[in-house]
């Protein structure tokens, strides 16, 4: 099966979506599955795990009520609040739910670097491990160092690294994200998404080299059996359409086996998400 690792959808709405400003416009719109299914189908796509794009226990809600509906939605990454008290009995109600995979928190937009290394998001993450849910890292660089000391501190936990922790493309800047990748890639209990790259070049001038040398560092990091392959759609329309996203990812892995490949278009998002499942 080809899985699409990372995607949105939402009903837009100003308020709920202050991210979404002039310079991202084209955003301003309902994404919904039906759209996504006629991008993926002529690639040949079975299907995707939607990530969450607003921190609300209502949007987790929603996000769940779409995939009971529907079988192309293979798995939720949803919010809950990792730093409240009730975080494990917030976690006792969604994952009644079959199809709540992971867990992600906009740590990117948190003005303490060492935000995931508070107590409280600590103690959090540790209720993760106890429900057996993924917890989907979304990261600057400039955070890569609490995400190690994270990740080492809960080897049994599984943790994915959401757009290859959005380096500079566009400026091409590659110290100390290349080390730190490296560092990060160390701990086994790390995954990594071949994701967001295009809304982190020129979003109208990039050309598919500008990110080789991304993408060697992650490959040779993490191997092909802990990488897996993200549209990011609907951000990714910003600087692609969906086809020309997911193309560049095909074109640079064409390098590897049909095995290898297979893995990081479907099979690994499949065992690593659906591990909760048995």
């Amino acid at each position: 099966m080809k899985i699409d690792a990372h995607q949105h959808f939402w009903k837009y709405d100003s308020h709920e979506y202050p991210w979404i400003d002039d310079v991202k416009a084209a955003l301003r719109r309902d994404y919904l599955p039906a759209d996504l299914v006629r991008e993926q189908t002529p690639l040949g796509y079975d299907g995707s795990m939607v990530v969450q794009a607003r921190q609300t226990l209502e949007e987790t809600r929603w996000l769940l009520e779409l995939a009971e509906n529907d079988p192309r939605i293979h798995g939720v990454v949803g919010w809950v609040d990792l730093q409240s008290s009730a975080v494990r009995e917030q976690l006792a109600t969604f994952t009644k739910h079959p199809k709540l995979l992971g867990v992600r928190h906009v740590v990117q937009d948190e003005p303490d670097d060492n935000f995931m290394l508070r107590p409280e998001f600590l103690r959090g993450i540790a209720a993760l491990t106890e429900f057996g849910l993924v917890y989907d890292v979304l990261i600057f660089p400039k955070q890569l160092p609490a995400a190690i000391e994270l990740a080492r501190r809960f080897p049994a936990q599984p943790f994915v690294l959401d757009h290859i922790a959005k380096p500079f493309i566009k400026d091409r800047i590659f110290t100390p994200w290349t080390e730190l990748i490296r560092e990060l890639a160390a701990c086994s209990n790390v995954h990594c998404k071949i994701s967001g790259m295009v809304t982190e070049a020129d979003w109208r001038g990039w050309q598919s080299a500008d990110f080789t040398p991304y993408l060697d560092v992650v490959l040779e990091a993490f191997g092909p059996s802990r990488l897996m392959i993200g549209s990011d759609w609907p951000v990714c329309l910003l600087a692609a359409d969906y086809r020309k996203t997911m193309k560049l990812a095909e074109d640079y892995f064409a390098r590897l086996t049909p095995a290898e490949q297979g893995k990081i278009f479907g099979a690994n998002a499949l065992d690593f998400y659906r591990r909760r499942m048995g």
